[in-house]
């Protein structure tokens, strides 16, 4: 319930809080109580809100509306017992009101009850004045289940009922989306805007299921009707980038992403992605300058300093790219990307030591990737941390059973220890899963490929597998 107008708001809640003041007792109506509890709430006033009732209890001890002000306040601060107790009291006397009904479905829904909450909720749409409000609460309980066809349904129910209620429409994409219903989302959508032709939002939805789709084109005309709808809608603006990105058009996805700095505050996505373009484009230096300014607009995200990171890489400047990965190393000592980059910028600046203990911490951050265990355990071997290595590659079997990389790598590290019998074993489950990778273990271990126990083995392998 909203005040009628701010005069009257000013009015009663000045009255309010002046007898918190001064103590004097003001009478106010029932309504004008529960106007005064909405602003409280509304305005996360909890405390406040909580007087208001209590003293709009004590003048209207037989309000209705009023009690279930109080039981809703109590189920959002977990008071259910008490609340039940309140409700059942209640319901005795209001076997008719929806908003009774709907509190006990609260308290189930809270008790994990969801299949009981949805059925009172559905006693409640018979008494309710409010339908849009309940089915939405259904599709909610529907959600909790992960019953996303259910939920689906009651949502669309809501915009049947109000065809500007964007949270149900963007409730029932999620659920289209969930599914993996893709066309039926664009089927629905397309029906909507039938319906609501200048709803930015369903043409902004439309767009982007279009983009899952691969439907550049269809996207991209989407988008400009989203804009046409509605010339400030920054989301459309940068759904529409991403497209031309995708079709080569960097210019006009510059173009696209600097109107979102244009209308509103800029944003970190937005250099990104001009970032981005520029480099594609082939402009270092401006694409450069927009990295600068992501990491200047969110230090947290690691996008861009794996954005400026990676930069320097391709430019074959290490240094910069290690000043900088160590600058988002010291902001975020938890993210696995960071690690593995400096692991590469590392072992790309002969640093094999801090090349080590970078991949160690990579693995350490759950980053399990082939990839990473042979190049940690090539550096462990430039060290010459031959039992290390041994321990990393055993590791690494774990996770790629038989994998010819490692067991190749642990053939030549065994033979490089002189422990003949475990070399052999290994040479052998190599050569096995891929023969032809053997001239990698030559380029990788060229004094022991020239052992002649070593050749005999590939030898009788390759006339045996002719």
């Amino acid at each position: 319930m909203l005040f009628s107008s701010n005069e009257d708001q000013n009015f009663a809640l000045s009255r309010f809080e002046s007898m918190l003041k001064t103590n004097n007792v003001f009478f106010f109506d029932s309504a004008e109580f529960e106007e005064i509890i909405h602003h409280y709430l509304d305005t996360g006033k909890i405390g406040l809100a909580k007087k208001a009732i209590k003293i709009g209890l004590e003048q209207h001890p037989s309000s209705v509306n009023l009690k279930l002000m109080e039981i809703e306040l109590m189920v959002f601060e977990n008071k259910l017992d008490e609340a039940e107790k309140l409700l059942d009291a209640l319901y005795v006397l209001e076997t008719s009101n929806a908003e009774v009904y709907i509190q006990k479905a609260n308290i189930l829904s809270k008790r994990d009850q969801h299949y009981k909450a949805i059925e009172l909720l559905k006693m409640s749409l018979q008494y309710s004045n409010d339908k849009a409000d309940v089915n939405s609460l259904i599709g909610m309980e529907y959600l909790f289940i992960d019953d996303f066809k259910e939920a689906k349904k009651y949502f669309m129910k809501c915009i049947e009922l109000d065809i500007d209620d964007y949270s149900s429409l963007y409730n029932i994409i999620y659920c289209f989306e969930f599914l993996e219903d893709i066309d039926g989302a664009i089927s629905y959508l397309n029906e909507y805007i039938d319906k609501n032709p200048y709803s930015e939002v369903a043409w902004h939805q439309l767009g982007k299921q279009y983009f899952i789709k691969k439907m550049f084109p269809e996207a991209l005309a989407a988008f400009d009707f989203a804009i046409i709808a509605d010339d400030r809608f920054i989301g459309a603006y940068l759904e529409k980038g991403k497209v031309l990105e995708k079709l080569g058009e960097y210019e006009e996805a510059i173009h696209n992403y600097q109107m979102t700095l244009e209308l509103d505050d800029p944003t970190s996505f937005a250099y990104l992605r001009m970032g981005k373009c520029y480099e594609k484009l082939g402009q270092k230096d401006l694409a450069v300058k927009f990295y600068y300014k992501t990491v200047h607009e969110d230090p947290l995200l690691d996008k861009g300093w794996t954005a400026i990171t990676d930069f320097y890489v391709k430019q074959e400047n290490f240094q910069k790219a290690l000043y900088y990965v160590n600058k988002a190393i010291n902001i975020d000592t938890e993210n696995v990307s960071y690690w593995k980059r400096s692991a590469e910028i590392h072992r790309a600046l002969q640093l094999y030591e801090e090349a080590d203990i970078a991949y160690q911490k990579t693995v350490e951050l759950g980053n399990y990737e082939l990839s990473t265990w042979v190049a940690w355990a090539d550096i462990l071997k430039l060290l010459g941390e031959y039992e290390n290595t041994t321990h990393v590659l055993l590791q690494a079997l774990e996770f790629y059973p038989d994998n010819a990389k490692i067991e190749y790598r642990l053939a030549g590290i065994y033979f490089t220890l002189c422990e003949q019998n475990k070399g052999t074993f290994h040479l052998k489950n190599a050569l096995r899963n891929d023969f032809k990778k053997h001239l990698m273990f030559q380029q990788l271990f060229p004094n022991v490929f020239m052992r002649v126990s070593v050749k005999n083995i590939i030898s009788q392998f390759k006339k045996s597998s002719t």
